[in-house]
């Protein structure tokens, strides 16, 4: 995928831990923007089919899951997902998916985070993801 130029030097270091990510690389996944606290993830769907002929549901999940661990990451306090859902609403109508994530709460060691994932201007599913913050100084583990 095509990186935008929208992406401010605060979240390189984010940006560049997304890119050395071996999955997201294998499935072909680039940030192409970060702005008003929205991370956007961008993957082709070539070769994601599955069994109907259709984008395979775990593709969808796959760039949400991404793209919420990339906004959950950006501020320098490491977090881990201890949770996640998602609800499918339609098939995706063009060969690209972008997912846009941002944070809808949060808490002193937990993070709640919102992901629309379309297909062109179609909405294909929504994801929600809870992050727990790991090493956070003074905390106990």
């Amino acid at each position: 995928m095509k990186k935008t130029a929208s992406i401010p030097e605060t979240y390189a270091e984010a940006v560049q831990r997304s890119d050395a990510c071996e999955f997201a690389r294998l499935l072909g996944m680039a940030v192409t923007a970060i702005e008003d606290g929205r991370v956007r993830v961008a993957m082709r769907t070539e070769g994601m089919k599955n069994a109907h002929g259709t984008v395979h549901g775990g593709a969808i999940f796959a760039i949400a899951d991404h793209a919420f661990g990339i906004a959950a990451n950006m501020d320098g306090i490491d977090q881990m997902a201890i949770s996640a859902h998602i609800r499918y609403f339609s098939v995706p109508a063009a060969d690209t998916l972008e997912a846009v994530a941002c944070r809808i709460s949060e808490m002193e060691r937990t993070s709640v985070y919102a992901v629309d994932v379309y297909s062109g201007d179609r909405l294909v599913a929504t994801f929600e993801g809870v992050g727990f913050k790991i090493g956070v100084p003074g905390k106990r583990e």
